[in-house]
């Protein structure tokens, strides 16, 4: 059986105008993401690591080529079409946590679903049954100045989880983390793409990252410079 694409880039470049220097963000990448996938891109600062997944969430666009998720042509879509697309199919992890700051670990999780318009006693479970899949019981209803910063990161990854996305896309996920929590984190996500089938795309420059990647894209001056599969447990 075939497997489910995802995401596909197709020949996507991205060139920026910086004065009057030409940046070539990307050139001709080329790249398909199946269901179920956990993959990370690596490379150095500049590589194209960023402009990568922003092109896929489609909150940027490709300067030729094209950008499809879930068969959706992203450059045919208006922006409120994009918008809708994003918020059923693409759920975010930010290095940066981007909670809302007056907003309890509980109401930041269940922020999507509320969005989405999910009926309330369906949120009300689907919110109790991911926050205690992160390890967040007792937790609730602290705000994020009450919490860690690994417990952030865990009310990031409940609130990108909870809608069910098909894909999600981490951004250094763990650049801020110490090795425990961020092992913590990756077992957590591993899981959750393994229970609940959804794709993970990660930028990252960590090594801890790379070595739990089943995929793993290397990028150099915005070009794939390598794309290797790896038969982990």
């Amino acid at each position: 059986m075939t497997q489910e694409t995802v995401l596909q880039l197709e020949n996507a470049s991205r060139i920026y105008q910086q004065g009057n220097q030409i940046v070539r963000a990307l050139h001709q990448v080329t790249i398909r993401l199946g269901r179920g996938e956990f993959v990370a891109v690596a490379g150095p600062s500049g590589s194209g690591k960023t402009t990568l997944l922003n092109l896929a969430a489609g909150l940027d666009s490709p300067s030729s080529g094209r950008v499809l998720l879930k068969g959706n042509d992203l450059s045919r879509m208006t922006r409120r079409q994009k918008a809708r697309l994003r918020l059923e199919e693409v759920g975010f992890i930010f290095q940066a946590y981007n909670l809302v700051p007056v907003l309890s670990a509980l109401e930041n999780a269940e922020f999507v679903l509320l969005l989405r318009g999910t009926p309330t006693e369906e949120r009300e479970r689907r919110v109790a049954k991911i926050l205690e899949q992160v390890g967040l019981q007792g937790l609730e209803n602290r705000r994020p100045a009450e919490l860690s910063g690994g417990q952030q990161q865990r009310v990031a990854v409940a609130r990108a989880i909870v809608a069910e996305p098909s894909l999600v896309l981490a951004d250094e996920p763990t650049a801020n983390l110490d090795s425990t929590t961020a092992f913590a984190l990756l077992d957590l996500m591993e899981q959750l793409n393994r229970d609940n089938g959804t794709t993970f795309l990660f930028s990252t420059h960590d090594p801890r990252v790379m070595k739990r990647a089943r995929r793993l894209i290397q990028l150099l001056d915005g070009e794939v410079e390598s794309d290797e599969r790896f038969d982990r447990p």
